[in-house]
């Protein structure tokens, strides 16, 4: 299959993803990304290899080649489905595993992306991979409904850390607690700083000052 410009960027643009879900799903899991330019040679990447013992440029397997025909065949590709299934590798371990289609221009499948969930790996191995053992969370994170739910759950947060450090004075608690909004990204959501107004009582003008202050700040 030829692939044009187009389509090898958006493999390519897979390939940090599956970088991300090896690091989140754990050891256990092999994660495969194929090009469909060129079947002998289809991995362009793939993380855990050792558990097949590919190594990127490995070529498409025939379990993979009959889940694209199924695929193909059911007309998947328009709404970028998936197929999974159990398996079993010619050494008899067991597999879950997930095939997806990658589609390109003019709604061609130009590659998939094949997850292989090795399901005889010892419990510790899966455990320690989604619960680290030994490490404390690091970040507390919060579901909002909307964005605005989200910039008040924000500002609650910056506030408490602001009025519980006796180190900052009571004149720059507002600028401080803005800093920590600024620094979590809350201002690139819209009516951010209209709504941080309104919760400290204070004007968008002022908002906008301590912004610029905070700016000129980190530029030098």
């Amino acid at each position: 299959m030829k692939l044009t410009k187009t389509d090898r960027a958006i493999i390519h643009s897979y390939a940090s993803m599956i970088e991300g879900l090896s690091v989140y799903l754990g050891s256990f899991c092999e994660i495969s990304l194929h090009s469909l330019e060129d079947y002998d040679h289809s991995v362009v990447r793939i993380m855990n290899g050792y558990h097949s013992g590919r190594s990127e440029g490995a070529p498409l397997t025939d379990l993979a080649l009959n889940m694209l025909k199924r695929i193909e065949d059911k007309g998947l590709a328009a709404t970028s489905s998936h197929i999974s299934y159990n398996a079993i590798n010619p050494i008899g371990e067991r597999l879950k595993s997930s095939t997806i289609p990658i589609i390109g221009e003019n709604n061609r499948v130009i590659g998939i992306l094949c997850i292989n969930m090795y399901l005889d790996s010892p419990f510790s191995e899966v455990l320690e991979s989604f619960t680290g053992t030994g490490a404390e969370p690091t970040e507390l994170e919060h579901f909002a409904v909307n964005t605005s739910d989200t910039i008040s759950q924000a500002i609650v947060a910056a506030r408490t850390q602001v009025m519980h450090d006796p180190s900052i004075p009571a004149v720059n608690k507002n600028k401080e607690l803005i800093r920590i909004l600024h620094d979590k990204g809350i201002f690139s959501i819209k009516n951010a700083i209209k709504q941080v107004a309104d919760t400290l009582g204070i004007s968008r003008n002022t908002v906008y000052l301590h912004l610029r202050s905070i700016t000129k700040e980190m530029e030098q």
